[in-house]
């Protein structure tokens, strides 16, 4: 019996010996041949192999180990009392494998087509539509997959099998109670498909929501990230889109029209702010040529209302726009008709009293 007990440990510490070995010699080899891969793919126009071969560096050299460990089990361990626990973490280690495997594709995949969309150009409305739907699929089916890994992994136990088994009596309320918890929760993610298909919002686009200027930064299953203007995140719920108003200025476009209003006295010249908005407009980059246009829209008993009316190619340029012209004009007629700001004009006594407020 002692003798069988030393030969058995032998058997074992040879087999963990070789074992560890083998593993360092694989671990240099495969370093030397994913240094000679990275070569060959630095050498190649695209990002796309650098970025898959990054991707399955790890996973690639976890599933070599996986390989020889399973060997390994069979040729020295199989006479073990403990080889059918190994063969059981074996199996959810493999289930676990094929699980990140699977992840790293729809990274790959992902990554390739957002690699065919211009999403930098002026107008990238399509392209902007396409990443918005391959983001939300990213998320249903990095889901899927995570659901399949733990349920088949649940499965290699027989206590969980006999469990779910027992519980198919009870399947009627528990799946009531389940129903009734969940709700909210797939509500949530069918809202987040429903965004992905109809696309009331899209990545980049420029939205007014709670009263707040922003881009729509990302897109989830679950939630919506705006970026504020003045770098604040706002956090919404993706049902916040389909259930209350919000104002999309890059709904079908991204050009867009901005609008400066300035109060003045009607003996400011009109004529003259045309021309000094043309100057100002060309050669701008901000502007994309479209619209330019000076209109009185307003007049009271105190001062007429102005609005100058410009283009550009996207919201963020037609803010930078609109910033620029209220101050070069505001400048101008400080300079050259100082007397034509709005004025409040009031006659305490029968006296005539002026008094200039600029606005």
């Amino acid at each position: 019996m002692i003798e069988y007990f030393g030969r058995e440990n032998l058997k074992l510490m040879i087999a963990s010996v070789s074992f560890a070995v083998l593993l360092l010699i694989l671990f240099f080899v495969y370093r030397i041949v994913f240094k000679f891969l990275r070569k060959r793919v630095s050498a190649t126009p695209g990002k796309l192999d650098d970025f898959i071969l990054d991707l399955f560096k790890i996973p690639a050299l976890w599933m070599i180990y996986w390989i020889l460990f399973k060997i390994f089990s069979h040729i020295y361990l199989s006479e073990f009392s403990f080889f059918s626990i190994l063969q059981h973490v074996n199996s959810i280690l493999l289930i676990f494998s094929f699980g990140w495997i699977s992840i790293q594709f729809v990274k790959a995949g992902v990554y390739f087509l957002q690699s065919k969309l211009d999403v930098g150009s002026s107008d990238n409305l399509k392209a902007r539509r396409s990443l918005t739907q391959i983001n939300v699929f990213k998320s249903i089916a990095n889901t899927i997959v995570i659901i399949l890994v733990i349920a088949l992994s649940l499965m290699t136990f027989e206590q969980a099998r006999s469990l779910g088994i027992s519980m198919l009596t009870s399947a009627g309320v528990l799946g009531l109670i389940v129903g009734l918890a969940a709700q909210h929760s797939i509500g949530m993610i069918l809202s987040g498909i429903q965004l992905a298909f109809t696309q009331p919002i899209r990545l980049d686009d420029v939205v007014i929501v709670e009263g707040e200027w922003g881009k729509i930064e990302e897109i989830t299953l679950t939630y919506v990230v705006v970026k504020i203007w003045d770098e604040r995140r706002l956090i919404l719920p993706v049902t916040w889109f389909l259930d209350k108003p919000f104002q999309n200025w890059t709904r079908s476009a991204s050009q867009i029209l901005g609008t400066i209003s300035l109060f003045v006295d009607y003996s400011l010249p009109v004529d003259k702010i045309r021309e000094k908005l043309k100057a100002l407009l060309v050669g701008n980059e901000d502007w994309d040529g479209r619209v330019m246009n000076v209109q009185v829209t307003n007049s009271t008993e105190r001062n007429m209302e102005l609005r100058i009316l410009v283009s550009s190619a996207d919201a963020s340029k037609n803010w930078d726009l609109k910033v620029y012209l209220r101050e070069q004009m505001i400048n101008f007629i400080n300079v050259n008709y100082p007397e034509s700001f709005a004025k409040v004009r009031i006659a305490p006594n029968g006296n005539m009293v002026e008094s200039t407020s600029e606005i």
